[in-house]
């Protein structure tokens, strides 16, 4: 198998410091949709499991859902949404460093 053969790409981006700071809010906001996503699909999964939440192809039957399955999904779930939390506090440390930047340019001006 041959390496990737990447071309010397050198782009030119030039943006304000006004530019950089909604932009930077942005990104933190997208990933907060995006977290949100991912917590609503695993609420879903225990709804669905838990038979709270009705699906016309669900192959799921009072046969298949045990303890230890149900044990499963929620370690799963729990898995899932401590690394939400880590994510969130990383999207905090992104937060309070913009928030820095604001204060930084508004004493500027």
């Amino acid at each position: 198998m041959t390496q990737a053969n990447i071309p010397n790409i050198i782009p030119t981006i030039s943006i304000t410091m006004g530019q950089t700071i909604p932009l930077l809010l942005s990104s933190i906001a997208l990933e907060e949709l995006a977290l949100a996503h991912i917590m609503n699909a695993e609420a879903e999964k225990i709804q669905l499991v838990l038979g709270t939440l009705k699906q016309s192809k669900s192959k799921l039957s009072t046969e298949t859902i045990s303890l230890s399955n149900l044990l499963l999904i929620n370690q799963s779930v729990r898995k899932t949404l401590q690394e939400v939390i880590k994510k969130e506090m990383l999207l905090q440390f992104k937060f309070d460093n913009v928030l820095d930047l604001i204060q930084i340019t508004h004493v500027k001006k």
